[in-house]
C-alpha cells in the first residue's frame, strides 16, 4: 500500500518514513502543500498522513483541494492543536481522522490500517484465500497452517493483491500502490518479486494460487476456469 505523507518537520517525517517502510508500506515525502498536491495529481495513493501546520497551502486547505477534486484516499491528519475546534475544521475539511502530536507510532499505524481496511470498500483485518491465510495487522503469512516468512516488499505485494483477489490487477496498477516514486516502471523488479512470492506461496502439493495473465497482469486466487 503506497502513502504519502506531507510533513515538513525533518526529524518527524524521516521517522514516518522510516517506520512505515519497515511496516511494508511505499513512501512518497512531500515537505508542503503544493509538493503534496502535485503529487496526488500524477499517484495513485491508498493514504495520505498530512499535518496541519504547513508552510504556504496550509493542510486544511491541502484537504479541502484534495476533496473538491473528487479524490477519496483517506487522511489521517497530524497537528500538535488539540482543542476541538480544530479536530471539527479539519475532520469539516475532509480529513478521515484526526491524530494530535506527540503520538505514539503505533498508534498511528493502528489508525492507518483501519482507515485502509474501510476504504473504498470495507475490508477485513484477516484475508482468507482458499488455504492462505494473510494477517494484515501482524503481516503473518501461513498457508495450509504452514507458517510463511516473508521480506516487507514480498508482504506489501501479497497483501494488496489479496485486497483485490479474484480480479486481474495490471503491472502499472500494482507497481503504482507497492511501489513509491523513486520505481523505474521499465525494470523487472515485479517479475523478480512475483517469483518469489511463488516460491513461497504456491509450493510443491499446493494449488497455484498467483496467476499470471499475459498481457493483463496477475491474478491471486483460484481462477473460474482451474
Amino acid at each position: 500500500m503506497r502513502i504519502l505523507i506531507v510533513e515538513d518537520d525533518v526529524k518527524l517525517s524521516s521517522l514516518l518514513q522510516k517506520g512505515l517502510r519497515e511496516n511494508s508500506y511505499a513512501v512518497d515525502h512531500a515537505s508542503g502543500g503544493d509538493q503534496a498536491l502535485e503529487l496526488a495529481a500524477v499517484n495513485q495513493y491508498d493514504g495520505v498522513i498530512l499535518d496541519l501546520g504547513l508552510p504556504g497551502i496550509g493542510g486544511i486547505e491541502v484537504c479541502k483541494t484534495l476533496r473538491h477534486e473528487g479524490v477519496s484516499t483517506p487522511i489521517l491528519m497530524l497537528t500538535a492543536r488539540d482543542g476541538v475546534p480544530d479536530r471539527v475544521t479539519g475532520l469539516d475539511a475532509g480529513a478521515d481522522d484526526y491524530l494530535t502530536k506527540p503520538f505514539d507510532f503505533s498508534e498511528l499505524l493502528a489508525r492507518l490500517r483501519a482507515l485502509l481496511r474501510r476504504a473504498p470498500v470495507v475490508q477485513p483485518r484477516v484475508i482468507a484465500i482458499d488455504d492462505l491465510v494473510i494477517d494484515t495487522g501482524s503481516q503473518r503469512v501461513s498457508r495450509a497452517g504452514v507458517p510463511i516468512e516473508l521480506t516487507a516488499k514480498e508482504f506489501a505485494l501479497l497483501e494488496y493483491l489479496s485486497r483485490r483477489r479474484d480480479e486481474v490487477v495490471s503491472r502499472a496498477d500494482i507497481t503504482a500502490h507497492v511501489w513509491d516514486e523513486n520505481h523505474d516502471p521499465a525494470s523487472n523488479t515485479l517479475e523478480v518479486y512475483i517469483n518469489r512470492l511463488r516460491r513461497r506461496i504456491d509450493r510443491e502439493g499446493w494449488t497455484p494460487l498467483i496467476h499470471t495473465r499475459r498481457g493483463a497482469g496477475y491474478l491471486l486466487g483460484i481462477p473460474p476456469d482451474a
